[in-house]
């Protein structure tokens, strides 16, 4: 495979600024060459989640598939520290920015030189193949010095490398020059996604993929773009990270990024997203009435829980004792009773008469919506906040240096930047509150 080189050439031709990372990946292991008895085994969940909300109540199955546990040791070190030397990231070869959250393994033993071991996962890449991956010792180091390491792990002393790890350098774009959609604000048309935009991970590929491919297609049929903000969705936090804030290495989404991850979870990612996707036309009407019938049995079953109060009878105080949850005295509504950290949903079914049979995916949002009731409602009432901010529309025409008031670091940030709304502005680094009063005056939001 070469490298592409007149592509970054011609992308630079048109303007947009370029940066130079680079990522790695670690060898693959036929596993019929591993003893598996000197590693620990990892079983997946007794009961798994499906990823998909169309597979709900649905058996899935087991997954049968374990992965494995394995630590490097003083051997392994030595090696590596022997040949720092072959190593294209130390030898001066790869300039690029490496991701912080996913080192190679010659970056670990450097940078963390005072750690004994280092954790590896054995993982099976198929079902129907002896490749398996060895993820957390991705390296750029020669092939007889991987086979070498890898042979110093507990279990992989006859280890037969499938595919040698190896380490890549590539360009993309300065996330600062797109937009909210993933289109490039100087060349219309032109969408950005996955690597290209400074990211690295395949979940965050995906959803910078469909997102972009979601927005080329709305552009081509003249209709409103589709752009989640960050309170809706971790897809928006990622897209909003990257145009508002740039980067200058590999960006990784966590959920520590996001400031209202209490609202962003997994289990409600249905209710957040699925309007969105009925909007733009992805979801059937099929898919549709799914949904909104859900929805509706959790509401009813969560108004309920509520409204049903519970009498201090022998039964229930039993109950209450068993669990080391303290007695009472009066009435107390199931709902309080949830939200009890001893207590959940199923734990009270002896007393709770009149419970509906419903499936488990309706009582696990109901159970977690009310036992946190108050931090949502406190996190929902931030959220409102925000999106006042983002309803406050900016002019992407607008020249910021003939602003009068602002400081010069916030002209040319904000004309660097061109945010959509009051909100992203005063999300960008180097706009202060006093630079966000004075776009509220100027643009009369105040």
């Amino acid at each position: 495979m070469f490298a592409a080189t007149s592509l970054t050439q011609s992308i630079a031709s048109l303007g947009i600024s370029m940066q130079r990372f680079k990522t790695g990946t670690p060898s693959r292991i036929n596993r019929r060459s591993v003893d598996l008895t000197k590693l620990e085994r990892q079983d997946g969940d007794e009961k798994p989640v499906p990823m998909s909300f169309e597979n709900e109540g649905k058996d899935i199955g087991k997954s049968t598939e374990p992965c494995w546990l394995v630590y490097t040791n003083d051997e392994t070190k030595r090696v590596i520290k022997e040949n720092l030397h072959r190593s294209p990231l130390y030898s001066g070869d790869i300039h690029g920015v490496g991701p912080r959250y996913c080192p190679s393994i010659e970056d670990k033993i450097v940078r963390f030189a005072d750690k004994e071991r280092h954790q590896l996962f054995l993982e099976p890449t198929g079902k129907d193949t002896e490749e398996m991956y060895l993820q957390g010792m991705s390296s750029s180091l020669p092939e007889d010095v991987q086979i070498e390491m890898i042979h110093t792990l507990e279990g992989f002393e006859n280890a037969e490398i499938m595919r040698i790890g190896y380490a890549i350098e590539y360009d993309c774009a300065d996330p600062l020059e797109l937009k909210q959609t993933l289109e490039f604000r100087k060349v219309s048309g032109l969408y950005g996604a996955g690597q290209f935009n400074g990211t690295s991970g395949y979940e965050e590929a995906a959803a910078q993929g469909l997102v972009a491919g979601i927005n080329a297609a709305l552009k081509i049929k003249g209709e409103e773009p589709l752009i989640l903000d960050r309170s809706s969705s971790y897809i928006g936090t990622l897209i909003d990270d990257l145009v508002t804030k740039g980067t200058r290495e590999p960006y990784r989404m966590m959920t520590s990024r996001s400031e209202y991850r209490l609202l962003l979870r997994q289990d409600n990612a249905d209710e957040r997203l699925t309007p969105c996707g009925r909007r733009v036309g992805l979801i059937s009407d099929e898919r549709w009435e799914k949904f909104l019938k859900k929805q509706e049995m959790i509401k009813a079953e969560e108004e309920r829980v509520e409204k049903t109060y519970l009498s201090p009878n022998s039964e229930l105080l039993k109950l209450l004792e068993s669990k080391g949850s303290s007695p009472v005295s009066s009435g107390i509504s199931l709902a309080d009773l949830i939200r009890r950290p001893e207590l959940d949903y199923a734990s009270l079914a002896s007393v709770d008469k009149n419970r509906p049979p419903l499936p488990d995916y309706v009582v696990t949002e109901v159970e977690i919506r009310v036992k946190y009731a108050g931090y949502i409602r406190r996190q929902t009432d931030q959220a409102e906040q925000f999106r006042k901010l983002e309803s406050k529309k900016l002019p992407q025409d607008f020249d910021y240096s003939t602003l009068s008031g602002l400081r010069l670091e916030a002209r040319q940030k904000l004309n660097a930047v061109k945010p959509a709304n009051i909100g992203q502005a005063g999300r960008i680094s180097g706009v202060s509150p006093a630079d966000v009063a004075i776009l509220l005056v100027h643009f009369r939001y105040i």
